[in-house]
């Protein structure tokens, strides 16, 4: 299984497809939870989405959603 927690969310272009699509599914169950709640549950320190608002969400999934299309 692919751990995020250890991973660059900025060099995208490493990653390999399991591990991209992890985190594009990870992505929209965090935006999911924004919309479905006013204080979403918090994420721990470790996961690169947890100072990350929504509008930040959505720019990482088309960046994620770009570098699926390039592999």
């Amino acid at each position: 299984m692919a751990d995020l927690k250890i991973k660059d969310i900025s060099k995208l272009e490493t990653w390999n497809v399991k591990e991209l699509r992890k985190l594009r599914m990870t992505i929209k169950n965090r935006i999911n939870s924004f919309d479905s709640s006013q204080t979403p549950k918090e994420l721990a320190k470790s996961n690169p989405l947890q100072d990350m608002n929504v509008d930040e969400l959505k720019e990482l999934l088309e960046k994620v959603l770009k570098a699926e299309k390039n592999l």
